[in-house]
């Protein structure tokens, strides 16, 4: 039944994707690779996001070989824009799925990945939305991560629903975005944009940041255990992001998606509900 409602759901012309969003990509679909330029806080970020999401997947097993750490790890890159994330990923000998609505940033992405013949066999670009992919999907991945994107989805929590539809059972979910705090106004749009221009003018509205608890809550409510939150912040002087303990900026959350047997199922007696919630949600991170 719930698999009919969430196939319902996605049939919709309903959508996550923002139209006036893609606009403003639209523009510097042919940018993404100067490190230069308009996506040069994005390249930096590649210097700890990368080793975020690759030793919190080698800490969760204990097989792995070292020249290619993610071989055989299914990674969906949602909203890969030219592929910033999606390369490096598919460097650790990830077999990497990069998705973008914008047909114009994924052609930027193949065109890029075709000059390594090693990134050509494992990684593959969609010009789709999220929910587009969800039918063909079901509990395909390993691993998803959402880098930059939730600020500019039009419908957060049909995100996170289908994040959780595509994901295997206890798969990963890497997110990174922008906290909604006035410091995050001063200095992520009036700073960054208007007077650094280290990021296109328009880039961000301030209305749809997310503040870390109600990402969260979203989270967990649809089915994951938060595992991990930690600040970022980056410097524009020296170009590069450091971890910090605050998280009034910018944030990375890891979470996991629940397995079966910790999401109680309709056949299950209150007696035994009432026994699992309590590890359902056990050593949350606040």
């Amino acid at each position: 039944l719930f698999r009919l409602t969430v196939k319902r759901l996605f049939s919709t012309s309903h959508s996550s994707v923002d139209s006036a969003e893609m606009k403003k990509f639209q523009r510097l679909a042919q940018k993404w690779w100067d490190e230069e330029g308009e996506y040069s806080a994005l390249h930096a970020m590649n210097e700890i996001r990368v080793p975020f999401i690759r030793d919190t997947l080698l800490s969760m097993t204990s097989h792995y070989h070292l020249g290619s750490p993610l071989a055989g790890v299914k990674i969906l890159d949602v909203g890969c824009g030219g592929g910033l994330l999606s390369e490096p990923l598919g460097r650790l000998g990830a077999s990497v799925t990069g998705i973008d609505p914008l047909e114009a940033n994924i052609r930027t992405a193949d065109q890029h990945k075709s000059f390594d013949p090693v990134l050509a066999e494992r990684i593959q670009y969609k010009s789709s939305s999220l929910e587009e992919i969800v039918e063909e999907s079901m509990e395909t991945f390993d691993v998803i991560v959402a880098s930059e994107v939730v600020e500019h989805v039009a419908d957060l929590e049909m995100f996170i629903k289908c994040c959780s539809q595509v994901l295997k059972p206890e798969g990963s979910l890497f997110i990174t975005t922008i906290n909604k705090t006035q410091l995050s106004y001063v200095l992520g749009i009036v700073v960054a944009e208007k007077i650094m221009g280290i990021v296109p003018d328009g880039t961000h509205e301030w209305e749809k940041f997310v503040p870390p608890e109600e990402l969260e809550s979203l989270l967990e409510s649809n089915g994951f255990l938060v595992k991990t939150v930690k600040g970022l912040l980056y410097n524009p002087l020296s170009g590069s992001w450091s971890w910090t303990g605050s998280r009034s900026i910018n944030y990375a959350m890891h979470a996991v998606k629940l397995g079966a047997q910790a999401q109680p199922g309709p056949a299950e007696t209150l007696s035994e509900m009432e026994s699992e919630q309590p590890s359902a949600t056990a050593g949350t991170v606040v």
